[in-house]
């Protein structure tokens, strides 16, 4: 947590120091330091910049995604035909790869960015004391020890330790997660305080909302907490998805058992029937071709690109094309409070006078929505001490709201704009007013105030702020009947205590009438007199849309962990109220600080809220919930949430309000910041998962049908029903045609009612081996009987064949069918046209064959014959069997749930 203690003029936790101990350790003075120093001490520490990292050309990242199993097994594909002298196909097969290859350079390779993103944050130009005189420099130039000041709108150039702080409130959210800027003053902070709790620094990055203030550095470049964050980035291991172990684990489990087959086919060939080793070698060739399914790989890449399709329409932009598919085995998602759950835009919820109770509709900072008391709207004019109310702080106020393409925006403090939002809703107009005095908000006062001019030259003080100090400052209170009466505190903290149990922050408001003479304003004249008018409760509203999400999430079996840097009394209220957890407690970042790497797994199976984390906690929270065998997705939109966004197993960034760092970090960009964009797109992962499985049992009957047809004829010694390259006429058309179809599948009903599926289980669990092993035996059966039959009727050999071709492919139509539901009947009637895909390419798969029967230049490609009419009868009927015998299979063994998607209970529980 604290300064690299390596580094040149380095101080370790500068934040624990004072300011004098700061401006000594550091070998600084106030005159600032000389040109000959600071030149000294930047040859020392080097400029203030954070270092390009050594990057990958784009020719090996290019070439990094032919290593992968299944692109070997496709590129022996391709060597095997070439052998054969099937230059086509070999041509079909690597452009294959290289389409592959292609669409996945394109889609990862802006994953380095984000340490670009964060060099972006990093400020141009500082003013800087040198020499006794202050001047403005260029950023890199700064060294620790030079003394830099802020004013408001600047963003801090450097890690400092402040040493003037007039007023002075920084805008933290993207390093802390804080909804409101952090007050700063020049007070020590214990050593292990996090990084929002260390009011006496400014972080290099951050953004000054109001004041000024002067501060020496303490670290520049990669030794900012800015610095530390981007190291980490950089050191973060990125994790194999789900889905490639498990597709990495087929291909190489496939492969052996391919070559197994193969060697045990040819001894079977030769020492049993006495064949020509050149046959059998053919023979061979035949089977590997057969078994190795060629247009996986493409079907893979093709069902996750449209996956990414279907999601961008739904306001989720996927950088990396796995992620699509990690989002529906997800089993926790991690989000970041300010900006993700909630809308990072302060709110006026309620307003309490001594008469009751007010209500505030509207969510943000447009100023849409009505002030209601006990669900009747309540006008100004007939509520005088709601008036006497908004008008303090309407009128106290220096922030304006503005509507910038279609948002509305706060110009100045946020807390500011939640009160003039709350003056426009209840239709108060503030420009009548002309302001004489001013007392500035000030963290030793903790209170603003103006003496105003107000219509029909009335005068008065109009004072907000913290309410105990209003209180301390108060006699009397607004009555219920308009008129002063003795001030009841107990009254006003018995509600001051219950907002803040809502996790509000509370603003109390009081005014004063003076004489018309009046025109300055000081401390003093706010020592009597002042009358208290109420309370209001401000608060960071949760999206109504997120909350809806968590809900769809949890019957989806997926836990939300909200992990921020806010307040724990803030983030419990935040978490309760959108149904995250029914936990009183929150773990705060002290605790996450003291746990052991075992410790920190506990806590994460026994908590939902952590507050007041730091990067690293982030990070180590997703790490432990990955050791307890959890699939992660952390969302977030600071630069403090994009080391852990690059560990999780999908990262998914904020594209509003998210750094350009974050968004780099992450694999998943929702375009709406919207958190129910993250439930929606884990329902499109899990039906893509659906349809990468339906891919799968389509594709492998085919290549084991056509391998059993093979073997048989080898181990039973009869003459091969299918040639090599009519094996890759089958593989290719089906592939591309039939297999094609099912990534166009629309999610199956009770989708998001599923719990997710255990990391490691298998991609073709003991069921679905079941279910391919018995398609291949009745289409390979079927397509070995036609064949035998049709020789023994005298039929010739290359017609005999040409029938066995079309036996095998029928059947893989109406398996098509049985495929679109992996366990549900395909008999139904509402469904039958759900994937019109599905016919089209049943057409043109049609198509194909008449041209592959009856074109006579594929007589001679293919060695194939024309057929009679009576000839198409034995496929069709072998379709219909193959279509019955599934269903029929699917009613006896299908229904019951396949014991390796259980969920571990640990994981699934919801609290």
């Amino acid at each position: 947590m604290n300064q690299i203690a390596s580094a040149p003029f380095s101080v370790n936790a500068p934040h624990a120091l004072s300011a004098d101990e700061a401006l000594d350790r550091l070998q600084s003075q106030p005159g600032g330091l000389t040109a000959v120093e600071a030149a000294q001490r930047l040859a020392a520490v080097g400029p203030n910049r954070l270092p390009a990292p050594p990057r990958e050309g784009p020719l090996k990242r290019f070439f990094k995604h032919f290593h992968d199993v299944l692109i070997y097994i496709l590129l022996g594909a391709g060597v095997i035909t070439a052998l054969l002298g099937h230059w086509v196909d070999t041509g079909v097969i690597l452009g294959v790869v290289v389409i592959n290859a292609i669409i996945g350079f394109i889609q990862e390779g802006k994953a380095e960015q984000a340490l670009e993103g964060i060099r972006k944050m990093l400020s141009l130009r500082a003013h800087v004391r040198r020499d006794g005189e202050w001047s403005e420099i260029d950023a890199e130039t700064l060294v620790p020890g030079d003394l830099v000041r802020l004013r408001s709108g600047d963003r801090v150039p450097a890690d400092l330790r402040l040493i003037e702080a007039v007023n002075l409130r920084i805008e933290e959210s993207a390093l802390t997660g804080e909804s409101v800027p952090s007050e700063k003053n020049m007070e020590p902070t214990p050593a292990d305080a996090g990084v929002g709790d260390r009011h006496g620094m400014a972080y290099s990055g951050t953004l000054v909302a109001a004041g000024r203030g002067a501060g020496v550095v303490t670290g520049t470049g990669t030794h900012t907490e800015l610095g530390r964050i981007n190291q980490m980035i950089a050191e973060v291991e990125t994790l194999a998805t789900p889905l490639t172990r498990q597709m990495a684990a087929f291909g190489k489990t496939l492969s052996v058992v391919i070559l197994a087959m193969a060697v045990g086919m040819f001894l079977i060939g030769w020492l049993l029937h006495g064949f020509h080793a050149d046959e059998l070698f053919m023979a061979a060739i035949g089977f590997a071709v057969a078994a190795i399914p060629e247009g996986l790989p493409a079907i893979l890449t093709i069902t996750l690109a449209i996956g990414v399709q279907r999601m961008a329409r739904r306001n989720a932009i996927t950088r990396k094309l796995t992620a699509v598919e990690t989002l529906g085995s997800v089993t926790v998602i991690c989000s970041d409070k300010t900006g993700t759950l909630t809308k990072n835009e302060m709110t006026v919820r309620h307003v309490i006078t001594r008469a009751g109770q007010y209500d505030v509709e509207g969510l943000g900072y447009a100023p849409e929505g009505r002030l209601t008391r006990e669900g009747r709207e309540a006008p100004l004019a007939a509520h005088p001490d709601l008036l006497a109310l908004v008008e303090v702080m309407a009128v106290c106020n220096d922030a304006e709201i503005a509507e910038e393409s279609g948002q509305w925006k706060v110009i100045g403090e946020p807390t500011e704009g939640a009160l003039r939002v709350l003056g426009r809703k209840a239709g108060f107009a503030q420009e009548h007013y002309q302001r004489l005095a001013l007392i500035p908000f000030e963290s030793d006062n903790k209170f603003m105030a103006t003496l105003d001019r107000a219509p029909g030259e009335r005068r008065h003080i109009l004072l907000k702020g913290a309410p105990d100090r209003l209180l301390d400052r108060c006699d009397a209170q607004r009555g219920a009947e308009g008129t002063p009466e003795p001030l009841d505190r107990a009254y006003w903290e018995t509600h001051i205590e219950a907002l803040g149990a809502e996790g509000l922050r509370v603003l109390a408001a009081a005014a004063r009438e003076v004489g018309e003479d009046k025109t300055d304003l000081a401390l003093q004249d706010l020592e009597q007199g002042l009358v208290f008018l109420g309370l209001v409760g401000i608060i960071d509203p949760p999206r109504p849309e997120a909350t809806a999400a968590i809900q769809a999430c949890r019957q989806a079996g997926i836990r939300v962990k909200m992990i921020t840097g806010d307040h724990a009394g803030t983030a419990s209220a935040i978490g309760r109220e959108m149904g995250i957890t029914e936990n009183e407690q929150a773990a705060i970042g002290a605790e996450l600080e003291a746990a052991s790497d075992e410790d920190l797994r506990r806590i994460v199976r026994d908590y939902d809220i952590f507050a007041r984390t730091s990067p690293e906690h982030k990070l180590r929270l997703v790490q432990a919930l990955q050791a307890n065998h959890e699939v992660v997705a952390m969302t977030g939109d600071g630069v403090n949430d994009a080391p852990a966004l690059k560990r999780a197993d999908v990262g998914v960034a904020m594209g509003i309000k998210g750094t350009e760092a974050t968004k780099e970090a992450a694999e998943i960009v929702l375009a709406d910041d919207n958190f129910a964009s993250i439930e929606r797109a884990v329902e499109e992962g899990r039906t893509i998962y659906d349809n990468l499985q339906k891919a799968i049992l389509f594709i492998l009957p085919t290549n084991g049908a056509q391998a059993f047809v093979i073997l048989a004829a080898v181990v039973f010694g009869f003459t091969l029903p299918l040639s090599p390259v009519q094996i890759l006429w089958v593989n290719m058309v089906t592939a591309v045609t039939l297999a094609l179809a099912l990534a166009f599948e629309p999610g199956e009903p009770g989708l998001m009612r599923r719990s997710p599926r255990r990391p490691g289980t298998p991609i073709l669990g003991d069921y679905f081996l079941w279910r391919i092993a018995f398609v291949s035996l009745l289409i390979g059966g079927a397509t070995i009987g036609v064949f035998l039959y049709e020789q023994q009727q005298g039929l010739a050999l290359d017609t005999a064949r040409t029938l066995a071709v079309n036996t095998l492919v029928v059947g893989q139509i109406f398996y098509l069918f049985n495929s679109r539901f992996l366990r549900e009947s395909s008999l139904r009637i509402e469904f039958l046209f759900a994937n019109r895909v599905a016919w089209l390419t049943v057409g043109v798969l049609v198509g194909l064959q008449l041209i592959f029967v009856y074109a006579p230049f594929m007589h001679g490609w293919f060695h194939t014959a024309p057929l009679e009419i009576h000839h198409w009868l034995a496929p069709l009927a072998t379709g219909v069997v193959v279509f019955v015998a599934v269903e029929a299979e699917k009613a006896l063994l299908g229904r019951r749930p396949a014991s390796a998607a259980k969920p571990e209970p640990q994981r699934m529980e919801l609290r």
